[in-house]
């Protein structure tokens, strides 16, 4: 039956676990509204033949609905919309909420191409490498216009927005290759801003990405005896160059003691970060992203609003490797805590 469905409305295969949900919540709606319509459409039909006008002088009955009748037109849609409205938000949280052993996956628009980098270090350029049957976290941003990813197999989709990270995250369930969209129109080539997600069986994805390392390995000792230039292999070793090139680390700490100028870098991610203002927020990675665009939005307690403005003087994938950077320095105490994984 979901199958016939599926086909009926035209929608494309499912490959991910929010699939079947968000179909489902599709079929209840539209299945409910094409009822109602045709028994709406089929009652107006027979009031039209029943109480058509017979003769010249027949004169339109007023008719008084019950206290009952007006009850039941006013709850039974209503009833609807709210099981609508609970499944949808029981559907958004879910999407709103990746696992904690979700694999990390940096994503940045780009008119007009998609750009994918792991924290372990392989990238490439509109077509994403992922594993069937784990969960995977797109930290998502823009270069240059707001896009939009857009995976129709998986039923997932989230803006990219320039300066910002937002997130989504999706497990796959069938080995296979699918398509990547972007819906927000982003230029004369937004038509043609395509990518590709590759599905792989878990044990081939973990040796591509051994393969992927292993190749970055060998390109930086073959550039670093050629030209004397470092390569670094993952996105972490990348931020902490960004760090030290841009000079962030005068005013971060990131042996664990604070400073008088900026925060600790050190067990930040993830903590709860009191503000200025009041309040209390979760450095996460959109904390991080936009306190290096606009650092005097969110002000911590206790520190001065001095940092400058990096939004333009670090490109997207710089960000993402300083935030990976940030997350990887972590102190001996919450390793433990943690049981040592990230």
């Amino acid at each position: 039956m979901n199958e016939l469905l599926r086909r009926m409305l035209f929608l494309p295969e499912q490959a991910s676990t929010f699939a079947q949900d968000v179909d489902h919540l599709h079929y209840f709606v539209i299945i409910v509204t094409m009822v109602s319509s045709a028994a709406v459409g089929l009652v107006a039909l027979g009031f039209f033949w029943k109480y058509r006008r017979r003769s010249e002088d027949q004169t339109t009955p007023f008719v008084a609905p019950t206290a009952i009748f007006e009850v039941l037109a006013v709850s039974v849609p209503l009833a609807f919309f709210l099981a609508w409205f609970a499944i949808g938000f029981r559907d958004f949280v879910k999407l709103s909420s990746p696992p904690p052993d979700a694999m990390d996956v940096y994503v940045m628009g780009k008119q007009w191409m998609w750009k994918f980098a792991y924290p372990d270090g392989p990238s490439s350029v509109g077509v994403l490498h992922v594993p069937a049957n784990r969960p995977v976290r797109l930290l998502i941003t823009s270069r240059d216009v707001i896009h939009s990813v857009f995976i129709p197999a998986f039923r997932v989709k989230m803006d990219a927005q320039p300066g910002r990270y937002t997130e989504t995250w999706f497990t796959a369930t069938k080995p296979g290759r699918y398509q990547i969209l972007c819906t927000e129109y982003c230029g004369a080539q937004h038509s043609k801003m395509w990518g590709e997600v590759v599905v792989m069986a878990p044990e081939a994805f973990d040796e591509w990405i051994k393969e992927q390392q292993r190749g970055l390995v060998a390109r930086a000792d073959v550039l670093a005896d050629e030209s004397q230039v470092s390569i670094q292999g993952s996105l972490a070793q990348w931020g902490k160059q960004v760090a030290v090139a841009q000079g962030c680390l005068r005013c971060h700490n990131v042996s664990g003691t604070e400073s008088a100028t900026g925060p600790s870098w050190v067990d930040l991610y993830q903590q709860p970060t009191r503000l200025a203002d009041g309040r209390e927020i979760i450095a996460d990675e959109a904390y991080l992203t936009e306190s290096m665009m606009e650092p005097n939005v969110k002000i911590v307690a206790g520190y001065q609003p001095l940092m400058p403005n990096y939004q333009g003087k670090i490109s997207g994938p710089e960000a993402a490797a300083l935030v990976e950077y940030i997350k990887s320095l972590r102190s001996d105490r919450t390793q433990q805590a943690t049981g040592g994984e990230e």
